[in-house]
């Protein structure tokens, strides 16, 4: 199965395509940059896999919550080659993937987004159970949900921020954070494999990105009615 994945709901682009015989991943942290490098850098990934788009079974991407131009600008790029080339796309949860390759690790995972405003996008998994749905939290909703915990790890691309934050709340705690970011493409893969294999349904043409929170455009917006 050849396989398209790619993250943008953050700043720090991750992309990877699966063939049968080949795995070629790439990392772009280009801040603002996104709309720029994201089609040349799916054409270039896909170039050293050596196949087309139209060879591509399946794609994948993080869904949100996230940066609403980063989900906005994948979502497009991803729809477009199943509306050239018939080829399905697949939607996750971005908490969910970054918390993926800790899974079977021997404490529970908090995976985070930094969501500005003293808030930040987050889930805590322990094992196959979610303890945090993913939300838009305030920090004193985090610490009530960590503190059942003796021990956790905090991954995504925010974790040091809310590690920091924990620790200072929480001193009687230990919380990890990983050595390495880990690649969110190949988990989003291995994700995306598994929901095949379950008969999951991919995304409908309506469907879109899940942003758990209204742009500042919205807000504007809403406000100016009201």
């Amino acid at each position: 199965m050849n396989i398209l994945a790619l993250d943008c709901a953050v700043t720090r682009i991750s992309l990877a395509v699966k063939t049968e015989s080949k795995f070629i991943s790439a990392t772009y942290d280009i801040g603002m940059r996104q709309s720029e490098i994201l089609v040349p850098s799916i054409d270039e990934l896909l170039k050293k896999a050596e196949i087309s788009p139209s060879e591509l079974n399946t794609t994948a991407l993080t869904l949100g919550p996230g940066s609403f131009t980063g989900l906005r600008l994948g979502i497009s790029a991803l729809k477009a080659i199943e509306l050239a080339y018939n080829v399905p796309v697949y939607g996750i949860s971005s908490l969910e993937a970054y918390a993926y390759p800790y899974l079977d690790f021997n404490y529970p995972v908090i995976s985070c987004i930094d969501a500005n405003k003293d808030k930040f996008y987050c889930r805590i998994t322990d094992g196959e159970k979610t303890v945090l749905e993913d939300g838009d939290y305030e920090i004193e909703k985090i610490v009530s949900a960590a503190q059942n915990f003796d021990t956790m790890l905090i991954c995504g691309p925010d974790c040091n921020k809310l590690a920091e934050q924990l620790r200072t709340a929480l001193p009687q705690k230990k919380f990890l954070l990983p050595a390495t970011p880990a690649m969110t493409a190949e988990s989003l893969i291995s994700i995306t494999e598994k929901l095949i294999e379950k008969g999951a349904e991919p995304l409908k043409d309506y469907d879109g990105p899940v942003y758990l929170r209204a742009s500042e455009a919205e807000i504007k917006l809403n406000s100016s009615i009201s």
